[in-house]
């Protein structure tokens, strides 16, 4: 099947749901990109700030430019000039900086804190404990050019479907809770970004708004040069 294909299978399942979907282009040519955007996608996720930076350079103006991977601080301020949402902010450090880069493009930058709810060392994101005490810290209150939209989380890999659900589960009630505690009144509040190709069915029914699906779409990775550079 082609891009196109893979795509509007997945669009009618996920958007009939009501979930956003993000079609992760990361280490796929930008030849591929605009295929997937002839087919009516509009919203792509990349892991590296190189790499967005170069096919957002050559891909149609209005795409959707969601940042997922791990990103570091010496590297925002390539992307704050267009990035539409920042899902990895795993520090208040990196949210101070986007802000600062945010600021000097006169934006207002939209993030979501990564939540490490998964059982391996490898992956990043803020603890439960740690993403309270960043909302409730007096450098976040002054930060006015990022926005908390939500949160992201990112499933154990090797996880059973009764583990990933669980680990989905407490992504949720956190959420809650900090909609709660944090943004009652505030309506942008309302993303939860999980799921990934192997287990996007599972997330949506534990209540995600966003999920993220590359190889679903465009097929293996193929590797670029991208690939061993720092983001």
């Amino acid at each position: 099947m082609s891009i196109a294909d893979n795509l509007i299978k997945y669009k009618k399942e996920i958007e009939d749901a009501g979930v956003k979907l993000v079609a992760v282009s990361k280490n796929h040519p930008a030849e591929a990109v605009q295929e997937a955007y002839d087919a009516g996608q509009r919203v792509f996720g990349e892991n590296l700030v190189q790499e967005m930076v170069e096919k957002q350079a050559n891909l149609p103006t209005d795409i959707e430019w969601h940042l997922i991977g791990h990103l570091q601080t010496n590297k925002v301020k390539y992307i704050a000039p267009f990035v539409k949402l920042i899902e990895s902010v795993d520090s208040l450090k990196l949210l101070k900086e986007i802000n600062k880069q945010a600021a000097k493009n006169n934006r207002v930058i939209d993030c979501l804190l990564q939540i490490y709810i998964a059982d391996e060392d490898s992956k990043f994101g803020l603890g439960f404990d740690e993403a309270i005490e960043l909302l409730r810290s007096e450098e976040f209150e002054v930060l006015k050019n990022v926005r908390i939209v939500g949160l992201m989380g990112i499933a154990t890999n090797t996880a059973s479907d009764e583990q990933t659900t669980a680990e989905f589960n407490e992504l949720k009630v956190l959420f809650d809770g900090i909609k709660t505690s944090f943004f009652r009144k505030d309506d942008f509040f309302k993303e939860i970004s999980m799921g990934m190709s192997s287990d996007y069915k599972l997330a949506i029914q534990e209540g995600s708004t966003m999920v993220r699906i590359g190889s679903g779409i465009f097929g293996k990775r193929v590797i670029k040069h991208w690939k061993n550079k720092e983001n």
